[in-house]
């Protein structure tokens, strides 16, 4: 598939689980899937994007890709302040730059 700048605007995936290892869980550091991108090389046109997440109660929580996650497309994305809540894994995500 052709990846171009317009077709990756408003591009929605979901937030598969926070980044972590046996022991620590990283709430700042999400795991990001999209439908569309199914091998790391696309994934990787990715990075540098902005998404966003909306709260139930409208906020909006503003993320940055920042890599390839594994080789079948998944993405992390870096979250400010105190990172992304519980209630936000398996909710829709969107790129918004």
């Amino acid at each position: 598939m052709a990846l171009n700048k317009l077709a990756l605007l408003g591009m929605e995936g979901v937030i598969s689980n926070y980044k972590r290892g046996r022991h620590t869980i990283h709430q700042k550091h999400c795991i990001l899937v999209f439908p569309n991108i199914k091998s790391r090389k696309d994934a990787n046109k990715l990075i540098g994007r902005t998404v966003v997440w909306k709260t139930p109660t409208g906020k909006e929580l503003k993320g940055l890709i920042t890599r390839a996650h594994g080789n079948n497309g998944a993405v992390r994305a870096h979250f400010k302040k105190a990172g992304v809540p519980g209630q936000a894994l398996g909710k829709k995500i969107k790129i918004i730059k």
